[in-house]
């Protein structure tokens, strides 16, 4: 049942009153526009004919501008209604984040064929997984089945030679100083071909999932 609330909501969008509440944020809206162009309050006054004190007043929501002043407003700043009415986009702020990782400081975490120590793994809810491999395996024949992950992977060889296997393509020799970027769901394996262990950098994203 439609309650007196629901009909008063039904009357303002009728007659065109809804688009200038409060919640519309036209006030931040307003100002994003401004400053995304480089403009004063006295630029925009002199582009749209409205006083300083009423654009300061409408950016802080101290008052909400009439129709009038939207229509000087959409004309002044050449864009349109909807432009206007557009919801600000969301400040991001930087946490200001960091995690140092001595040499030999990382947490190790050895497989069969793998001997990984990840990096920054102190910080929690990163985007991103970066550890370093000493890669043991000598052959494919070592894996018991591909290697996979949701998300991406960056890798580069930082000492030795390997063979990257894939489920889609042929063996990849990888050489000191070489990197590849490829899907990490698409099954993949490391093999050392070099006289010593290989040595390799990778940074993971985490899946939509993780």
């Amino acid at each position: 049942m439609a309650t007196q609330t629901d009909s008063d909501a039904a009357l303002r969008i009728a007659s065109g009153r809804k688009a200038f509440v409060e919640p519309l944020r036209l006030g931040d809206r307003l100002k994003e526009i401004r400053l995304s162009n480089h403009w004063t309050l006295e630029d925009v006054s002199q582009r749209t004919g409205l006083a300083r004190s009423t654009l300061s007043k409408i950016e802080n929501d101290q008052i909400s501008p009439t129709f009038s002043a939207v229509q000087k407003l959409i004309g002044g700043l050449g864009i349109d209604l909807p432009q206007l009415l557009t919801p600000p986009k969301p400040q991001s702020h930087t946490l200001g984040r960091r995690d140092l990782t001595r040499v030999g400081e990382g947490k190790q975490h050895p497989t069969p064929t793998y001997e990984h120590e990840l990096l920054s793994w102190q910080l929690a809810q990163k985007r991103m997984i970066p550890f370093k491999t000493i890669v043991r395996a000598r052959s494919f024949d070592e894996f018991q089945e591909w290697v996979r992950h949701d998300g991406e992977e960056f890798l580069m060889v930082l000492d030795g030679d390997i063979l990257l296997y894939t489920e889609f393509y042929e063996p990849l020799r990888l050489t000191h100083g070489d990197s590849i970027y490829f899907d990490s769901d698409m099954g993949h394996a490391l093999v050392s071909v070099s006289e010593s262990d290989a040595v390799v950098l990778s940074v993971c994203t985490r899946g939509e999932n993780a």
